[in-house]
């Protein structure tokens, strides 16, 4: 049969949405993708072959001034002395010259291209679908050849967590709450905090954030789980006698119902530097019509999801000015969102190594840590980590010590091994680990 999208015609089934694209439905589409370029002229994200699906990649190439990070403010990689924790490397300031313009150093293009592009159903008299403004939703099911939804194979998940430890691990926005335009009312719904109630009660629970920790801690409401937050540098998790517990930056404190909890916060130093900076931002985009500061206490964020896109160039550059002041803090990128972190040698991966080391789970083989997150940030943890001489544990796809799942609606390259498509699936897998249990001890 012959199915239409917009004005283009090819030939298809029903069923196609259920099944990995034909050859010539391959050839269709790559014929459309040619023409709807040349037509558009313009490619905010590009289209890539990977495993035979078209993939959303980033659109920029991969070096430091092009990730929005300029050599001022260059990441704990680059070479540098370290600070006394060993955790910091001192960066030589930039010489006074000409001011790097945030066209050229793709500040903008990683902001366009930080959200995905919203979606319109595409309706036949056989079927209908839903379909990205510039992509086809089949570009998404040949994705899921590499990364596989969680829920048709949690079967494979649970064959692998048999006799095992199992510790699950969450982003907030996203995740647990939809992404929603004004980030203080990211409310998660009744049901999903039932549901991850229920996780806790069966499994180490901990959730992970870019927000501040006493900010998340208030939109979940739960003193079942453990909580990070500034992506993974303000950690309040279990006291233990773990290496962990006697590092420079752990003090034992208590928790929210008096339980003593080991408070882990790495970047402790920079609270005053994030603090001027936070005022500055503030002060600066004040006037900037849907702009939005956000104190994460060890990092701050300005988002811009209510800011037309014609002021986005303004809010770049006046992030870009007040950062080249300040070579120890770097900027990443978020959905719709500018983050103002320290360059330290921490993130939300190191943050699960942390909380394993606490929960004495990083030296056992039986452990099985699940991880699900739809950040750019939570890459960090979805990332295959090789053994070293600063870690003995590995996070998830090396050894099959556990499994990154990415909540995502449309496809982009990551490192996590299964999908979702949204909150309403998180949930949909995590009542299934609860059932799994419950069966599993009766």
């Amino acid at each position: 049969m012959w199915c239409s999208f917009g004005d283009e015609k090819f030939r298809g089934s029903p069923q196609l949405m259920d099944c990995s694209p034909s050859s010539s439905d391959k050839k269709t589409l790559k014929s459309y993708h040619q023409r709807k370029g040349k037509r558009s002229g313009l490619n905010l994200m590009e289209l890539k072959s990977n495993h035979s699906s078209p993939v959303l990649t980033d659109p920029i190439p991969v070096n430091n001034s092009r990730l929005g990070i300029h050599s001022n403010l260059l990441s704990y990689q680059q070479s540098g002395g370290s600070l006394s924790s060993g955790k910091y490397m001192t960066i030589p300031r930039k010489k006074p010259g000409k001011l790097e313009d945030v066209w050229s150093n793709g500040w903008l293009e990683a902001m366009r291209s930080s959200s995905p592009p919203r979606k319109r159903l595409i309706k036949d008299k056989d079927f209908t679908i839903e379909a990205a403004a510039d992509d086809f939703d089949i570009a998404y099911c040949s994705w899921m050849i590499k990364y596989p939804s969680a829920l048709k194979s949690f079967d494979q998940i649970l064959k692998n967590a048999k006799n095992k430890k199992v510790a699950v691990f969450l982003d907030y926005d996203g995740t647990l709450s939809p992404i929603v335009d004004d980030p203080d009312r990211a409310f998660m719904s009744d049901s999903m905090r039932s549901a991850v109630r229920d996780v806790a009660k069966y499994f180490p629970t901990a959730i992970i954030s870019g927000r501040s920790r006493d900010k998340v801690y208030e939109l979940v409401g739960l003193t079942e789980l453990y909580y990070a937050g500034s992506h993974g540098m303000d950690i309040m998790g279990p006291v233990s006698h773990a290496e962990s517990g006697d590092h420079p930056n752990c003090i034992r404190s208590t928790d929210q119902q008096g339980k003593e909890v080991n408070l882990f916060q790495p970047a402790r130093e920079f609270i005053p530097m994030i603090d001027e900076v936070l005022k500055t931002l503030v002060e600066n985009t004040k006037d900037i019509k849907g702009a939005n500061v956000e104190n994460h206490k060890f990092c701050t964020s300005v988002h811009y999801r209510n800011v037309e896109e014609k002021n986005w160039p303004t809010i770049a550059q006046r992030v870009h000015d007040i950062l080249k002041d300040y070579p120890r803090l770097r900027l990443t990128h978020g959905r719709k969102v500018l983050e103002i972190r320290p360059v330290i040698d921490w993130n939300k991966g190191k943050a699960v190594e942390f909380l394993l080391e606490s929960l004495g789970l990083s030296d056992r083989d039986d452990v099985l840590a699940i991880y699900i997150g739809d950040d750019k940030t939570d890459e960090d943890a979805f990332k295959a980590s090789k053994y070293n001489s600063n870690s003995r544990f590995t996070v998830f796809r090396e050894r099959n010590l556990g499994y990154g799942i990415l909540v995502s609606s449309v496809p982009k390259e990551s490192n996590a091994f299964f999908s979702v498509r949204d909150p309403s699936e998180v949930k949909k897998f995590l009542k299934a680990l609860v059932t799994w249990k419950k069966f599993e001890k009766a």
